[in-house]
């Protein structure tokens, strides 16, 4: 099977979010067939609610379109590094594999901080797959952030 990335339609759903003057995180969850299931970019000021991060609106979207909760075998493409909220989720959905971009030194939950899949409560462990497109990931969130400066 030739590998085939969705980072661009995750980074779609990101430029979308920083139009809608949003962080600019954006995500995508891929069937095992290859077919996408939800996208979803942030919309936490728009909805006033903190937990719509992409990838939580994307889980919730693909869990309803499927009629489940969990989503084996599942992939998810995520423009940015998941926060420790996003990574539970993740592990309690059981996405398979987790391809992200930027690393988030701040406030990721992956690689950083509380490494939520590292963690000994955490039932479900994804594949992780960093760096897909970080530079265009990490483009797009210095842009949107330099423009708040000004």
């Amino acid at each position: 099977m030739v590998f085939t990335s969705f980072m661009e339609q995750a980074l779609d759903e990101a430029r979308l979010a920083a139009e809608r003057g949003e962080v600019p995180v954006g995500a995508v969850i891929v069937s095992p067939e290859g077919a996408v299931v939800a996208r979803a970019g942030n919309r936490t000021r728009e909805l006033n609610d903190p937990t719509a991060h992409a990838e939580i609106l994307a889980i919730r979207m693909a869990c309803e379109a499927l009629g489940s909760e969990r989503l084996p075998d599942h992939d998810l493409y995520v423009t940015l590094e998941p926060c420790p909220m996003c990574a539970s989720a993740i592990s309690q959905t059981r996405i398979a594999r987790v391809y992200y971009g930027a690393a988030d030194p701040k406030s990721g939950g992956v690689a950083q901080g509380p490494r939520v899949f590292s963690h000994p409560q955490s039932h479900y462990v994804p594949e992780v797959y960093d760096g897909i497109a970080a530079a265009e990931s990490e483009a797009l969130l210095k842009a949107f952030f330099a423009d708040k400066r000004r």
